[in-house]
């Protein structure tokens, strides 16, 4: 199931979408990087969840963003352009 998170989450890399993870909590952001274990998103709307249960913080590089683990991630879905 991870790495077929993980190839999604390649493809929509630069795209706004919406992360439900297995805690229930709802991330929307655009996807910034990926890696085999995280995808790190920056969020929309601002850092509403800084602080929070985050797996890692890249501010130096990308502006504020997190990482989320690829095992926690249960779907991802594109959000359409008017939620920007």
């Amino acid at each position: 199931m991870s790495a077929h998170i993980y190839h999604l989450c390649n493809r929509y890399r630069g795209k706004a979408v919406h992360i439900k993870t297995r805690d229930g909590r709802v991330h929307r952001g655009i996807i910034v990087d990926v890696n085999p274990r995280k995808v790190y998103i920056r969020p929309l709307g601002g850092p509403r969840n800084f602080g929070g249960f985050g797996y890692g913080y890249y501010g130096w590089i990308y502006g504020f963003t997190y990482g989320l683990a690829l095992g926690a991630i249960v779907s991802l879905a594109i959000l359409p352009f008017f939620f920007w």
